[in-house]
């Protein structure tokens, strides 16, 4: 039996920029037959931003092609072992899993562990520091003066929040349970209140006003890709001008000539859901066949991993009477006509049985019952170290204080290492389906028939033996994205074309997307072979010979084939 390779990688940990890199490498080096490993740019700090490209024979280029990549909001660094999970998957059981043999074998992967490796070294620091994305300053050089700046002041590793009495403070301690803070009630007097803040010191404390101190580091990456960019006094966080950053830049460059990608997913967190264009306009907007489909591949989602499948407009605003924009999956699917997915990883709500709740509303207004809840699964789950016990400090401006409540970057924004794998597992076998549903450009046939004086008809029958159409969407048509099938024929020596061109651009080729579900004289009304196209030649060929046949088309795939004359 001969022994299989491995690679020291596991998903019970978060791995830092030069671990990143050794386990890329060691995929690449241990199955070459299946991965390349290549940096497409640099980040703002100069470190190489990589990619795998996962595929097994001929030219990845050839072939349709789903892009996945993770982190680009530099404490979400779950979406990297999502991505390294699906890498490892796909060597592992290649040769051993049809499923996994088959996607390999025709089609390819593009996955980019981690878009923002400068945010995410501050986030796995010992001392971690949370900005939003990249590290470069913005929208001003110097650093920010005064105010409440968030951090780990005893040196723990965490960053947690602070709480200390103040007469008119918004907090109280709950009755039955004294390390929850609740609201205080709107007319409520004569009891001990409390302010709570954030981990972290003050400067140029007055001794009276508190203010936030924003980050230097004000950029959103997930603002500057071009579809629907505003400035920033609309969109914060959107960069002087859209593909400003080069992790974006780098993303925008290497997606908009890999022309075979049919679809892409994007790993964040959090919040357990599965989210969709548009971020800023009705569903009434899509073409109805793209709505459809969209829809089609969310409930498939939802089936392999639990999470919901929601539309950004209609179901994850953060306020009601706005919209963000500039995001990675609207350029993807606006621009370019491809199927995009944000994948908001993992959801502590859910975690701890509250199942019946909004998802970006509940920050707002949600029930003590919950916090209750949150706060017995922390301590039955976490060991009571998603939200720790209070403990006093002396705070460098404020004097006694105590730290403790939440660990958000523990328990919220990324899995703990114990539930990483089961979470990020599942998403692996969507990211299979959601390539294999991409169109594949096979040959049907092709066929040779002699003529009088040294001619030959020759007939190329090729078909689309993918779910999705070959130009992969509606928007793709209307906006003139991608070409219909290109036939060429090369000739042997001594031959000539009678009739047709030596290249020809013929249709496109249907799917099965559009099918109703029965098998009913309705739904057989429009039946055709749509998802076939031919191109016939007459070659004079006084000498016979072997013709040589190519069909291509930009999204479905590469076929070739050899006809003899003769």
């Amino acid at each position: 039996m001969v022994e299989q390779p491995t690679v020291d990688v596991h998903f019970d940990r978060y791995y830092r920029y030069d671990d990143l890199t050794r386990i890329l490498n060691e995929f690449a080096a241990q199955y070459p037959n299946l991965v390349r490993v290549e940096s497409i740019g640099k980040s703002y700090e100069g470190r190489d931003i990589w990619l795998a490209t996962v595929t097994a024979g001929g030219v990845d280029t050839e072939k349709p092609a789903l892009w996945v990549d993770g982190n680009i909001h530099a404490s979400e660094v779950s979406p990297t072992s999502a991505c390294l999970y699906l890498i490892n998957k796909l060597t592992t059981q290649y040769g051993t899993d049809e499923t996994v043999t088959r996607v390999l074998d025709t089609r390819t992967f593009y996955i980019c562990p981690r878009v923002n490796p400068d945010g995410a070294e501050l986030a796995l620091a010992e001392r971690p520091k949370i900005i939003r994305s990249s590290t470069r300053p913005y929208p001003f050089d110097e650093d920010p003066i005064g105010g409440l700046m968030s951090e780990d002041l005893d040196g723990d590793g965490r960053i947690l929040m602070m709480r200390f009495p103040d007469p008119n403070g918004e907090w109280k301690q709950h009755p039955d349970e004294p390390r929850l803070m609740v609201r205080r009630d709107p007319t409520e007097v004569g009891g001990t209140y409390y302010r709570v803040l954030a981990e972290g010191r003050i400067e140029d404390y007055d001794g009276a006003i508190i203010t936030s101190q924003k980050n230097k580091q004000g950029l959103d990456l997930n603002r500057n890709f071009p579809s629907s960019w505003r400035q920033e006094h609309e969109q914060p966080g959107a960069g002087p001008y859209p593909t400003s950053e080069p992790e974006v830049r780098t993303v925008v460059d290497f997606i908009t000539r890999h022309t075979n990608i049919t679809g892409a997913i994007t790993f964040h967190t959090w919040s357990g859901v599965l989210l969709r264009p548009y971020g800023t306009q009705s569903d009434e907007s899509f073409a109805p066949e793209d709505l459809w489909t969209y829809q089609k591949i969310g409930d498939k989602a939802t089936e392999l991993t639990g999470y919901p499948s929601l539309s950004v407009y209609h179901e994850f605003r953060y306020h009601p009477k706005e919209v963000i924009t500039g995001v990675f999956d609207d350029w993807l699917f606006e621009h370019n006509g491809i199927f995009a997915w944000t994948v908001e990883l993992w959801s502590p709500q859910r975690q701890a049985g509250i199942t019946d709740y909004k998802y970006i509303d509940w920050f707002r207004e949600h029930s003590i019952e919950d916090d209750l809840k949150m706060l017995k699964w922390s301590d039955e789950q976490l060991d009571r170290n998603g939200y720790v016990d209070w403990y006093e400090y002396e705070h460098p401006q404020l004097g006694k204080v105590e730290l403790g409540g939440w660990d958000h970057l523990y328990a919220w924004r990324n899995p703990p290492t114990k539930f990483l794998e089961k979470e990020i597992a599942p998403f692996a076998d969507w990211a299979i389906w959601h390539l294999l549903i991409s169109p594949r450009l096979e040959l049907h046939d092709v066929k040779v028939t002699p003529l009088e004086g040294n001619n030959y008809h020759v007939r190329v029958t090729v078909q689309n033996t993918g779910w999705l159409p070959s130009y992969v969407s509606k928007n793709a048509l209307t906006r003139k994205l991608v070409r219909g099938v290109i036939a060429e024929i090369e000739l042997p020596e001594g031959a000539t074309l009678t009739t047709g061109k030596r290249r020809e651009e013929i249709s496109q080729l249907e799917g099965r997307a559009y099918k109703s579900s029965a098998a009913t004289i309705w739904g057989l009304t429009s039946a055709s072979t749509s998802d076939r196209a031919k191109v016939e030649w007459v070659v004079h060929a006084p000498n016979g010979g072997v013709v040589k046949l190519i069909a291509r088309h930009d999204r479905a795939g590469v076929v070739r084939a050899e006809a003899t004359l003769g």
